[in-house]
């Protein structure tokens, strides 16, 4: 069920506010090892690159940030994490 809850303005899923540590994030190394990637595969666009690992988690979190404002600005739930982890 998604609700809003009141006076907050936050958008939960299964009256759960979903925030960034309630996702799985996957980081790795581009090809060309020319920075990190960290992503938040259950969120469409939530990914940040670059050239350290500590500077790509820092700054999916703003990233994350920001889609979540968007996604309380249209109404819209962000989605639950699906994502299954299997190799590692």
């Amino acid at each position: 069920m998604i609700r809003i809850m009141p006076n907050a303005g936050l958008l939960t899923y299964n009256d759960r506010v979903m925030k960034f540590e309630d996702y799985k994030i996957v980081l790795y190394r581009q090809d060309d090892r020319s920075g990190w990637v960290a992503e938040i595969p259950a969120i469409p666009s939530c990914y940040a690159l670059m050239t350290t690992r500590e500077a790509a988690l820092s700054e999916l979190a703003n990233v994350f940030d920001m889609i979540a404002e968007t996604y309380r600005e249209r109404g819209i739930p962000l989605p639950a994490d699906t994502t299954e982890i299997v190799n590692a």
